[in-house]
């Protein structure tokens, strides 16, 4: 029964996994929208002030008016810092490429998570982890240019690629960071700590800028995306990262965004921004077999255990 129990508990964390992705696929397309609206960093730092204002009813009625200790609020510090790169870099990034490159180059994610993971938490991939890391970046990959090997080697690396390369690596430090220094406190106070933290690093980088900005001129449909992008794309996504990376494991989460394109792909049909290619299809079965090769190590793992 107690077997059962856990086995029904880890589908619904990958469930959980699955629209955290779905979710932090919409940023791309809603990003590129209103990425010339706002420097970068006056944009993220009102996307994150905006998610925890959204969040601190919640967080202070459930769990009180307590400031977490020092060393707590030193270890959200630093989980912050990889997130407020990644974001800044992302935005800064659409500035001067396309979400086509941004979306080939973060597919190094997964990879980059499982060498981080590796010595921050000691996690050795093991022969199907690493198959899968291989095959869901080809997959990912394959997907971005839709089996164009030409469009693939044609790819010019510019300023942009090189800014939000620089944001993966930080994104693939983040998820062995939360595994590091998590101490067992309630999910949503790391969340909330963590957001707002990141808040006061972006107020700090944009302060200079926020009395130049003549903000009645700033149109509704920025202000929406940035109020969309606070709740879904932010609050809702770090929280399953957060609790997804603490229930399965840093790379085991990193592994599920190598579903970043081919969600990015549906939800731009969905819109009527685009339309679904079959030549995608190989590479949304390398994608797939690649979770399932990340996952199943683990499996094994844990009935040699047992």
């Amino acid at each position: 029964m107690a077997s059962m129990t856990h086995k029904n508990a880890n589908f619904y964390v990958h469930g959980l996994m699955v629209l955290m992705v779905l979710l932090a696929a919409s940023s791309f397309p809603i990003g590129a929208i209103i990425t010339d609206a706002l420097p970068p960093d006056v944009m993220m730092f009102i996307r994150f002030l905006t998610a925890a204002a959204l969040f601190a009813p919640y967080v202070f009625i459930k769990n009180g008016l307590n400031i977490p200790p020092l060393k707590s609020l030193l270890g959200y510090a630093m989980i912050s810092l990889p997130l407020v790169t990644f974001f800044w870099c992302m935005f800064e990034s659409l500035r001067y490429t396309t979400p086509l490159n941004t979306g080939a180059l973060y597919t190094t994610v997964p990879a980059i998570t499982a060498i981080f993971a590796f010595f921050i938490n000691n996690e050795s991939p093991g022969k199907l982890r690493s198959l899968g890391l291989l095959a869901g970046t080809a997959g990912a990959l394959w997907i971005v240019f839709r089996g164009d090997i030409n469009a693939l080697l044609s790819l010019s690396i510019n300023y942009g690629d090189m800014v939000f390369l620089v944001g993966c690596l930080f994104m693939g430090l983040y998820n062995p960071l939360v595994r590091k220094l998590y101490n067992g406190e309630p999910m949503e106070l790391m969340t909330f700590w963590v957001i707002l933290i990141g808040s006061g690093w972006l107020f700090l980088l944009s302060a200079s800028k926020l009395s130049s900005i003549d903000w009645p001129v700033v149109e509704t449909k920025v202000y929406a995306g940035i109020l969309y992008l606070s709740f879904f794309t932010t609050l809702v996504t770090f929280f399953l990262v957060q609790f997804g990376t603490v229930k399965i494991g840093a790379t085991k989460v990193a592994s599920y965004s190598f579903l970043v394109p081919l969600f990015v792909i549906i939800l731009s049909v969905v819109v009527g921004m685009g339309s679904f290619d079959v030549a995608i299809l190989p590479g949304i079965g390398l994608v797939l077999a690649a979770i399932l090769l990340i996952q199943s190590e683990n499996l094994q793992a844990q009935k040699r255990l047992s």
